[in-house]
């Protein structure tokens, strides 16, 4: 076993095989080598909905320092992070699979003049590499300064959108991959199981919420978001995020918690429930039981082939006819290391479901007192959709 190996099992948690790597990686110049694209360009700065860093290197960028990847079609790739050319690089040489290059600038994207430090970087080696078709993966993900500078300082070079290009690799999961999409919802059952323990009166919202991300970083979580609210029975609970959550929580409450973290490895996974703490109120168990069966409805027509947004209209047909306004936004999407990805059920969307997709689908119902998200990942295949969380979809009651 070699000393690289050696620190990357006693550093990284869960890292993704080189082999899963490979496969990606062949997938894309493939579909490069197709639309004649001599390399792609891509710059995420967080985990939530910077997937594409993630995909190509297995190694996250995180809390506003963007990184940069430049994949080309014939060579290594070149990473390009927040820091500076004398210090340590990252990722470390050590887990630096498929980089042939490693720098970085001391920019901040809060520090106007360091902004075209990463992009200058970049079109020194567009330049040096003589490329003339360059794909942008990721536009609304990239910083305006860095394309700006792109633009305007690659004269000769064709600067083309294939975010599709590459959306359309990654929305499929591979054996490998949905291994750690299992470990992220198995962690999350885990915590609902919690649930009767970490939901105590006289608990403060933000405390609950910080006793659920201990324990899902305890469980292998990297990223976690916590939204819910409490409410006396007559009012409702929504789920609502972090800065809100400053609640004390009482006998009687009902609390709809949707807990949507990644889990070892990076793929993310969402579920959601309702607990009451006491008898559960008749009108919180006629809305929850829209929502499952609007869920049930929706999973049973999300078959390889079917267009989202034809589920997406039938799930709001069917809450409108149960008295429920339609979803404004949307009801389902696609899971992997962003945590909305595409598919997204929206009209707008034109990639047909396939085998081996993840999708969260979550529909809600509500009254002016009361309100239920059931919300669960399911795993397409060739047979239609399977449900791949184990919480049962039910209200819980707890201390009754």
């Amino acid at each position: 076993m070699s000393s690289h190996t050696m620190i990357a099992r006693e550093r990284i948690r869960a890292a993704i095989p080189t082999q899963e790597l490979e496969r990606r990686w062949s997938a894309v110049r493939k579909a490069m080598q197709a639309e004649g694209i001599d390399a792609l360009v891509m710059q995420n700065d967080n985990q939530w909905l910077g997937g594409y860093v993630r995909y190509f290197i297995d190694n996250p960028a995180e809390f506003s320092y963007p990184t940069t990847v430049i994949f080309p079609l014939n060579d290594e790739m070149t990473v390009i992070n927040h820091g500076a050319p004398d210090k340590p690089l990252a990722p470390p040489e050590w887990y630096a699979r498929g980089i042939k290059s490693r720098l970085a600038q001391p920019y901040f994207r809060n520090v106007y003049y360091t902004n075209p430090m990463d992009a200058e970087e970049t079109v020194k080696l567009f330049k040096a590499r003589g490329d003339k078709r360059v794909g942008i993966v990721g536009l609304g993900t990239m910083s305006a300064a860095y394309y700006l500078y792109l633009k305007e300082n690659l004269p000769g070079v064709e600067l083309v959108e294939v975010s599709d290009m590459v959306d359309r690799i990654k929305a499929v999961k591979s054996a490998d991959e949905l291994v750690f999409v299992r470990k992220a919802i198995e962690t999350q059952d885990m915590v609902c199981a919690a649930m009767p323990i970490i939901l105590r009166p006289g608990k403060y919202e933000y405390q609950v919420r910080g006793e659920i991300m201990r324990t899902l970083m305890d469980l292998g979580s990297e990223q976690q978001l916590v939204r819910f609210s409490s409410a006396p029975v007559g009012q409702k609970a929504m789920t609502i995020g972090p800065f809100y959550q400053n609640r004390q929580i009482q006998w009687g409450d009902q609390i709809c918690v949707l807990i949507e973290p990644n889990g070892p490895g990076g793929f993310y996974g969402e579920i959601s429930r309702v607990w009451c703490l006491g008898e559960a109120p008749q009108e919180l168990l006629k809305v929850w039981d829209i929502a499952v069966a609007a869920q049930k409805f929706g999973a049973s027509i999300m078959n390889p082939g079917v267009r989202p947004g034809d589920v997406f209209k039938q799930v709001n047909d069917f809450l409108a006819a149960k008295g429920q306004p339609p979803e404004g936004r949307l009801n389902a999407h696609g899971q992997g290391y962003d945590l909305v990805e595409r598919p997204t059920f929206t009209a707008e969307e034109d990639m047909l479901l396939q085998a081996n997709m993840v999708i969260a689908m979550h529909p809600t119902a509500a009254t002016a007192a009361a309100y239920a998200m059931c919300c669960d990942d399911f795993l397409i295949t060739e047979r239609g959709a399977e449900r791949m969380h184990t919480t049962a979809q039910r209200v819980f009651v707890i201390g009754c």
